[in-house]
């Protein structure tokens, strides 16, 4: 057996088997880059759905985290550690707000913001307990805890892990008049991703979030945006929301604020709705600890040159030119995105989109599919165009029988 072989078969032996990965075996990366344990690069067109933003092995974070691995990485907020006040202060500021709740992954922000939300809807608007509600979008991903799936309407995500936490009203994503019906006296928020990424990176019709955020704020409802792949760069602005110009009453991050170094996840919002927790009403051992907020501030510190979004909305226009050059040639149906993030349908006389990422592995270039015939095309914003065109060239010989 080749080493690639073992490892997979030693992995599929004692590794629970809730993925289904490409099989290769990655030993080392760098840039955009990926080398398999038989030597052989990869170009990453996924970027860990968007928490390689800054590329593997970024210089500034991995000097950042080396510099605090010799000081300390773990306190507890049992104690005050001397990173936790500037990634707080500067993460508030990039956002907008005024308050940091922080948290590990992605699907723990969420969670964070849904009792958020439930916990004003009580103490500030007033509601009788177990009664709040929350609109979301169907098609969503948020991930999957048990909260989390119980308002997804992803059978494979969802089936077999009831009962399932109540509270939770799912409208058609884009549809602002349905979402008007649903929001009633209970409703404490709406939880949207500005883009939704594991669906197929579905960009909802203009002016749908702007119209998200007036109806919110007529309500009395909190808008919570889950930016945790659209955000920090991946769309050509900092969150995804600014292209309609929209600022969320709470914002849901992660992925690309760890790096792709150590998980970093965060809810982002205003006194006045983070202020409702008191002491020992929510937490995490390992949330806002110091080696975290010392890479989180490094990526904070990149986002505020501007470079990155840039990057993504140059080279996004320029992968979403190349495209829709495919798109109706008969091998892709549609293409959708924003900024270096693309879902590209693929038609089934063509192959599944797994099949396609597998011919694509073997020319040398890795993404993923999702919901059969969809691939998603999101590599690191530090790829360079030379190293994207010769992604594109292997898609397009893929896509030419």
């Amino acid at each position: 057996m080749s080493r690639t072989e073992q490892a997979i078969a030693s992995a599929d032996a004692h590794s629970a088997h809730n993925y289904h990965p490409l099989p290769l075996v990655v030993a080392t990366a760098e840039g955009a880059w990926m080398t398999d344990v038989e030597g052989r690069r990869y170009l990453d067109m996924l970027a860990g759905y968007s928490a390689l933003n800054f590329g593997h092995g970024n210089r500034r974070l991995l000097d950042a985290a080396r510099a605090q691995l010799e000081r300390v990485t773990l306190t507890s907020r049992a104690f005050h550690h001397d990173r936790f006040a500037d990634f707080c202060t500067q993460l508030a500021e990039l956002c907008g707000m005024d308050m940091v709740l922080p948290m590990n992954t992605g699907a723990e922000a969420v969670e964070t913001a849904v009792k958020t939300a439930r916990k004003w809807g009580y103490q500030t608007k007033g509601l009788l307990d177990g009664t709040a509600k929350i609109v979301v979008a169907a098609d969503n991903f948020h991930g999957r805890t048990t909260t989390v799936i119980s308002f997804s309407t992803d059978q494979e995500a969802r089936a077999d892990f009831g009962p399932y936490t109540p509270g939770f009203e799912i409208v058609p994503y884009g549809d602002l008049e349905a979402l008007r019906e649903a929001i009633t006296d209970n409703t404490v928020a709406v939880l949207l991703e500005p883009i939704q990424g594991e669906a197929g990176v579905l960009v909802p019709p203009a002016g749908y979030m702007a119209g998200v955020r007036e109806l919110t704020r007529e309500r009395n409802v909190l808008f919570i945006a889950d930016e945790i792949q659209s955000g920090l760069g991946r769309t050509g602005k900092t969150f995804a929301l600014e292209h309609e110009g929209v600022v969320p009453d709470m914002y849901v991050l992660g992925k690309a604020l760890g790096g792709g170094v150590v998980p970093v996840s965060a809810v982002v919002s205003s006194a006045d709705v983070l202020g409702v927790y008191k002491p020992g009403e929510h937490g995490s051992t390992f949330g806002g600890n110091p080696l975290a907020c010392a890479v989180a501030l490094e990526v904070i510190a990149m986002l505020r040159t501007g470079e990155f979004q840039e990057r993504a909305a140059d080279l996004g226009d320029h992968l979403h030119r190349e495209l829709k050059l495919l798109a109706g040639g008969g091998a892709v149906r549609e293409v959708r995105g924003r900024g270096l993030w693309a879902g590209v349908d693929i038609d089934p006389s063509f192959g599944t989109g797994r099949e396609i990422s597998e011919k694509l592995m073997d020319r040398g270039v890795l993404v993923k599919d999702t919901h059969g015939s969809t691939i998603r095309i999101a590599p690191p914003l530090v790829i360079s165009k030379e190293d994207l065109d010769w992604g594109l060239d292997q898609l397009r010989a893929v896509l030419t029988k």
